[in-house]
C-alpha cells in the first residue's frame, strides 16, 4: 500500500470510530431521558443500571454502526474533496478503481468487526439488555407467550395449553397427544400441569387418557398423576427476544428445532439470523455509495454531501425496519426482505459509482 492509502485507511477507521463514539454518548443520554422516571419509581440498583448501559452500548453500536460509517465517510471524502486533494491524486493517473482500493480495505475490517461483534458479542449484550427492560422496565409484561400454546415437541407428538406460566412452570387445560403414522394413539388431558423440581416429574391433575382402538376407545380417569414428558418449559414458550440473544451456532440449533416443532415465530427468529449477515455486508455498498456521492466540490460544500448522506441513510434504514416488519407478520420470504434493502442500494451504489467514475 502506498502512503496515501494508509492515510486515507487511517482517516476512513479513524472518523468512524469517532463519530461512533461520540454519538454513543449522545444515545445513552436520550435513552436516559427516556427511561429515568421508571428506573427511579422501580428503584432499580444503580450497579444494575450501569450494567444495563453498558449492554446498552453493544447493542447501540451494532445497531446502528451502517449510518455511522455511512455519514464518516462522506464526512472525510468530502473534506478530501474541499482539499482538492482528491483531485490531485486521479490527476496523477489512478484509475477512481483504484482510488477506492483503502476505502474497500476499511469496509473488510469494519464488515469483519461487525460480523463477529453479530455473532458473538452482541447477543451477550442483548440478552442483559432485554433482560433488564423486562425485569424492571415493563413489570407485569410477559416477554413470552402465554395463551393458547400450540407445539409439535418431536415427530410423534404435539402438546396444547390454553395458557401458561413460566415462572412457575405450572400450565392449565393441557393436551398432550400422540400420533404415529399419521394416525392418533393416545390423547392426555389434563386440568393443570406443574413441573415438579424435586421430584424431576410433572405432576398432573384431574387427568383422562384416551387410548385409540382399531374398534373401540378406552378411557383412563385419574385423579392426580406424577410422570415425565419429553419436553422442557423453557424451550415451550421461549421469550420474544430470545433470537437475539443466542450466538451463531445456538441460533441456527435453535431455528433448527423450532422449524421441526412449527413456531408460529419461525419468521422472526430467521430474520435476526439473516440480518447478522446483511447489515455487515452493507459496509461495503454504504462505503462505495458515500464515496461516490462526496468525492467530488458540490456548490454548496460538505453540507450538501451530508444532507444526500443522511437522506440515504434514513432510507436504508426505513426499508430495514419496513420489510423486516413484513417479514416478520406475512408469509414473505424473511430472506428476501433482509436483503432487499442491500439489493437495491447496491445497484444505487453501481450507478452512483459508474457516474462518478466519469
Amino acid at each position: 500500500m502506498k502512503i496515501l492509502d494508509w492515510y486515507i485507511l487511517k482517516r476512513y477507521l479513524g472518523t468512524f470510530l469517532t463519530m461512533l463514539f461520540l454519538f454513543i454518548p449522545i444515545g445513552i443520554t436520550v435513552n436516559l431521558a427516556e427511561k429515568i422516571d421508571k428506573i427511579l419509581e422501580n428503584q432499580v440498583p444503580f450497579m444494575e443500571v450501569v450494567y444495563y448501559y453498558f449492554d446498552f452500548i453493544i447493542y447501540f453500536a451494532n445497531l446502528l454502526f451502517p449510518i455511522f460509517l455511512f455519514l464518516s465517510v462522506i464526512w472525510f471524502t468530502s473534506k478530501l474533496a474541499m482539499n482538492t486533494e482528491i483531485i490531485a491524486y486521479l490527476s496523477s493517473g489512478v484509475s477512481f478503481y483504484r482510488f477506492l482500493r483503502p476505502y474497500l480495505i476499511g469496509a473488510t475490517i469494519v464488515c469483519l468487526g461487525a460480523l463477529a461483534s453479530s455473532m458473538y458479542l452482541a447477543p451477550q449484550a442483548n440478552k442483559g439488555y432485554n433482560e433488564f427492560i423486562y425485569q424492571y422496565l415493563k413489570k407485569g409484561k410477559e416477554a413470552q407467550e402465554t395463551s393458547d400454546v400450540y407445539r409439535q415437541i418431536n415427530d410423534q407428538e404435539f402438546i396444547y395449553a390454553s395458557h401458561f406460566q413460566p415462572k412457575s412452570q405450572s400450565a392449565r387445560n393441557f393436551t398432550l397427544e400422540h400420533f404415529e403414522n399419521n394416525e392418533l394413539k393416545f390423547k392426555l388431558s389434563a386440568s393443570t400441569l406443574k413441573w415438579e423440581e424435586e421430584d424431576s416429574l410433572y405432576h398432573l391433575s384431574r387427568v383422562d387418557k384416551r387410548i385409540v382402538g382399531k374398534e373401540r376407545d378406552s378411557i383412563l380417569y385419574l385423579r392426580t398423576l406424577d410422570t415425565l414428558l419429553p419436553f422442557e418449559f423453557d424451550e415451550l414458550t421461549p421469550e420474544n427476544y430470545i433470537a437475539e440473544t443466542l450466538n451463531f451456532t445456538e441460533l441456527n440449533d435453535f431455528i433448527e428445532k423450532e422449524q421441526r416443532r412449527g413456531s408460529g415465530n419461525i419468521n422472526r427468529y430467521l430474520v435476526v439470523a439473516y440480518k447478522r449477515w446483511s447489515i455487515p455486508v452493507s459496509a461495503f455498498i454504504l462505503t462505495i455509495i458515500a464515496v461516490a456521492v462526496s468525492s467530488f466540490k458540490r456548490r454548496g460544500g460538505m453540507g450538501v454531501n451530508l444532507a444526500v448522506g443522511i437522506s440515504l441513510a434514513f432510507v436504508y434504514v426505513f426499508f430495514d425496519k419496513v420489510f423486516g416488519t413484513i417479514a416478520e407478520q406475512s408469509t414473505f420470504s424473511p430472506f428476501l426482505a433482509v436483503w432487499f434493502p442491500n439489493f437495491v442500494f447496491g445497484l444505487l451504489a453501481v450507478v452512483l459509482l459508474l457516474r462518478a467514475k466519469r
